[in-house]
């Protein structure tokens, strides 16, 4: 297509603007030349100058990330690699950091840890651009994770809280649930003013499908940025993509808004370092690990934050997902990651097995600055669960022995499995602050406490539609609270006259 008048007289403009600065004299650059190429790496010579964390630029094509540094050769990471690409290729240093842009632009896009599209849409247009190895703010720059992110789990939001800003690790055995969870956490920041970034490392095709599905059947795509480098990525990609989407988040956050990152997962991105450092011939530690594993991801998560006024006062707050094998939390990358969260969310598989949904285990999980963000209302009354939940737990494990217990006793255990029928939770079934402070005033009252076990989810939900619909507010007197959940708890109850009745009973009346 002939380029159109005002066009033409642009570039004729710049080519003269560049034949006017041009100037004659010599000039001396570095060239090197592929050695050898093979499982995404290439080893270079002839770059002395080369840099750590440099792009490099071959003459073919295709793309690499200086990763190591030796006497005589240059290992780096292919980031892009066409079929052109042999030994004796000329290579070329260019300068500069990787970076991405970054802006809102991106809401509502599938993009590859460069910032390439995925979705079939155009490049997105952001003027502005972050590193991607950028340093994590310093302390005079933070703030106390002081205001609570509401995920919709009744679990979490209760017992264990998170905090804008905060770090909680997600853990568990495979097929668990881990994923799941922070999917509904992500669906639950619609209309909260909170930003989403889902990274999504080397998963199968069909799971990134699975999760796009999902975003857009609950209309969530459109206050989040999805990065993925799936299975079939070339090992460099799957070791970018965590840093991407930080810098994603991290450009929001800048700006003065909330945002929510979760890395789905860091065992994959761990063993995708593992696998390129041990091609570039770096010594291994534990279990073949680098001896700097436990410094990739401190200084990723160190990024998460909760900035100051002054900074901007926004905040990103990181779901990190790590899986277990048979349950062992003490292994290598767990007691990493455990070590520099600021709590975790423990999936059990015993519960999952039971139909125990969210197989959270509370007795495991722990967030360890979540309360101080928590509202003190809500902080109160789901203390006193958290007690009376633990208590049942080994209560119900010492009944296991035949042992004849007090009526008190068998009360407890009865009020205990109540709560646990209570705490269960379908998918995509998120509970607003109102709901979880309407349930948790209700049960710490005793007006749940003869719910049958197949009607506690229904009484529940009753409940929380009653309280939605009421003119309540968490800042109103507890005995408001109480006077209104009396009134329609006694409503929502099973009568006698509803209640089956024994065989005797009914023999009794039917008798002449």
């Amino acid at each position: 297509m002939p380029a159109t008048a005002p066009r033409r007289t642009e570039l004729l403009s710049h080519l003269r603007q560049r034949l006017a600065d041009y100037r004659v004299g010599l000039r001396v650059a570095e060239r090197g030349r592929v050695v050898s190429i093979g499982d995404g790496i290439a080893w270079i010579d002839g770059l002395p100058s080369a840099a750590m964390d440099e792009v490099l630029e071959f003459d073919e094509g295709s793309l690499a990330l200086t990763f190591h540094l030796s006497t005589h050769l240059v290992g780096a990471v292919l980031l892009h690699q066409t079929p052109r690409l042999t030994a004796g290729t000329g290579v070329r240093l260019t300068g500069r950091e990787l970076s991405m842009g970054v802006g809102d632009a991106l809401l509502g896009r599938v993009i590859d840890p460069l910032g390439n599209p995925l979705d079939d849409g155009p490049p997105p247009d952001c003027p502005q651009r972050h590193r991607l190895q950028h340093k994590a703010p310093q302390i005079i720059e933070r703030d106390f994770v002081h205001r609570p992110l509401y995920t919709g789990n009744k679990i979490i939001d209760t017992m264990i809280p998170i905090g804008r800003g905060q770090r909680q690790l997600i853990l568990g055995d495979n097929a668990v649930g881990k994923s799941t969870l922070a999917l509904d956490a992500v669906l639950n920041q619609q209309g909260q003013d909170v930003r989403c970034v889902m990274v999504l490392i080397g998963q199968k095709r069909s799971e990134v499908v699975k999760t796009l599905d999902a975003l857009r059947q609950h209309d969530a795509l459109a206050h989040c940025t999805v990065v993925v480098a799936e299975a079939t990525a070339p090992p460099g990609m799957k070791y970018l993509a965590p840093f991407a989407g930080c810098t994603v988040a991290e450009g929001w956050m800048g700006g003065g808004h909330d945002t929510l990152i979760v890395y789905d997962d860091l065992t994959t991105h761990a063993q995708a370092y593992r696998e390129l450092s041990l091609l570039l011939r770096r010594p291994p530690g534990r279990e073949a690990y680098p001896g700097d594993i436990f410094y990739l991801h401190a200084r990723l998560l160190e990024r998460s934050t909760c900035l100051a006024p002054a900074a901007g006062g926004g905040s990103m707050t990181a779901l990190p997902i790590v899986e277990t094998q048979q349950g062992e939390i003490s292994a290598f990358i767990p007691t990493n990651l455990i070590s520099i969260t600021d709590g975790q969310l423990y999936l059990d598989t015993g519960l999952f097995t039971a139909g125990f949904l969210p197989a959270i285990d509370i007795g495991k999980s722990v967030s360890r600055i979540g309360g101080k963000a928590q509202q003190p209302v809500m902080k109160r009354e789901a203390g006193r669960i958290k007690l009376d939940y633990l208590q049942f737990l080994e209560l119900e494990l010492f009944s296991r022995f035949g042992t004849r217990l007090e009526a008190s006793m068998a009360k407890r255990i009865a009020r205990g499995r109540v709560l646990r029928e209570l705490l269960k939770q379908e998918q995509h079934a998120a509970m607003p602050p109102a709901g979880l402070l309407a349930w948790l005033i209700a049960f710490n009252e005793g007006l749940l406490d003869a719910v049958p076990l197949d009607q506690a989810q229904a009484v529940q939900a009753s409940l929380v539609g009653l309280v939605l619909d009421s003119d309540l507010d968490a800042n109103d007197p507890r005995e408001r609270w109480v006077d209104f959940l009396r009134r329609h708890c006694a409503a929502l109850a099973p009568t006698d006259d509803d209640a089956p009745r024994p065989p005797a009973a009914h023999a009794a009346e039917a008798a002449p």
